[in-house]
């Protein structure tokens, strides 16, 4: 086996001490956004990737899972990784029935491993709009990877930026699978929150069977972390979109920490913080219980109790 890779200039790794957070999840809490890097000595990365990451396997995620007070994950496929889903499967088969998974599959991929991966847990394929991170795929090859996967009761996860959704929406539209858009569709957040931008968001959710990831406010925050010590409330900024999303479509929201936070370069966020931010974007019981339970349990785990 050749050496492993050294890490991208400049990579942020992931917080290797996060503080306890003063919200406190409500049992049967999905982390509904997460993912597994490596460890490349086991599971090396792809030769066509973007970016090389620092490890970050299943223990570390499962680790920190136990220290935030999650009790589930659903793991989504690292562009690192590229098709080969041997990392994020592992893990699922090592989470005694605790996680699902989220792979990225090429259109010639067979029925017999798309039954193989939905045995091991896997419930939706995504799909990548970000050049910077992957070399998009043409829509028709999109598309036969969607009828493929359809007959398997999974969804399509959808990562883009919102700018690009004008010329993007329709294609979506025509998928026929359950949609589930991460981080917001990527607004941009010093635009009003009433905007067109974001209204155009919004209403493409409202017509379409989309579930909606009110993820990564590290991502988006102009504003940032917390500027004194020991201040909660981070991210204020991106506040706005996740309340709006989660007030408008109550049943198909979905929350999660994007363990370990790839390709991020101005910071590296503190996972209870990250917590600490759900009560302010979902702000009653009733829609905390829906963000962080009921609706991951109704896509992921249908007909279990929590």
């Amino acid at each position: 086996m050749s050496a492993p890779s050294p890490k991208s200039p400049d990579w942020l790794d992931w917080c290797p001490d996060p503080s306890r957070p003063t919200f406190e999840l409500p049992p049967g809490t999905v982390d509904s956004h997460c993912h597994v890097f490596g460890p490349q000595a086991e599971f090396p990365f792809a030769p066509e990737r973007k970016y090389t990451p620092c490890d970050g396997g299943k223990e570390q995620l499962f680790a920190l899972r136990d220290h935030l007070g999650i009790s589930r994950n659903v793991i989504v496929q690292a562009t690192c990784h590229g098709a080969d889903n041997s990392a994020m499967v592992d893990a699922l088969h090592s989470a005694d029935g605790r996680a699902r998974g989220v792979a990225t599959v090429r259109p010639d991929v067979s029925d017999a491993e798309l039954r193989a991966l939905d045995a091991a847990g896997v419930r939706g394929v995504r799909f990548n709009f970000l050049r910077r991170l992957v070399n998009t795929a043409s829509e028709e090859d999109l598309t036969a990877v969607a009828n493929k996967v359809a007959s398997l009761g999974w969804h399509v996860v959808l990562y883009f930026e919102s700018e690009d959704l004008p010329e993007l929406e329709g294609f979506f539209g025509s998928l026929p699978t359950p949609l589930v858009v991460d981080h917001m569709g990527r607004p941009d957040v010093t635009q009003p929150v009433g905007g067109p931008q974001f209204t155009r968001f919004l209403r493409f959710v409202e017509r379409n069977d989309v579930w909606v990831k009110a993820t990564c406010p590290e991502r988006l925050s102009v504003t940032g972390p917390p500027a004194l010590e020991g201040q909660r409330h981070a991210y204020a900024d991106v506040v706005p979109y996740a309340r709006r999303v989660v007030e408008e479509f109550p049943d198909r929201v979905l929350w999660g920490t994007d363990w370990p936070h790839p390709n991020l370069t101005g910071h590296m966020p503190d996972d209870g913080l990250l917590v600490d931010h759900v009560p302010h974007v979902a702000v009653t019981a009733e829609q905390q219980r829906k963000l962080l339970v009921d609706n991951p349990m109704s896509l992921y785990w249908p007909g279990e109790g929590v």
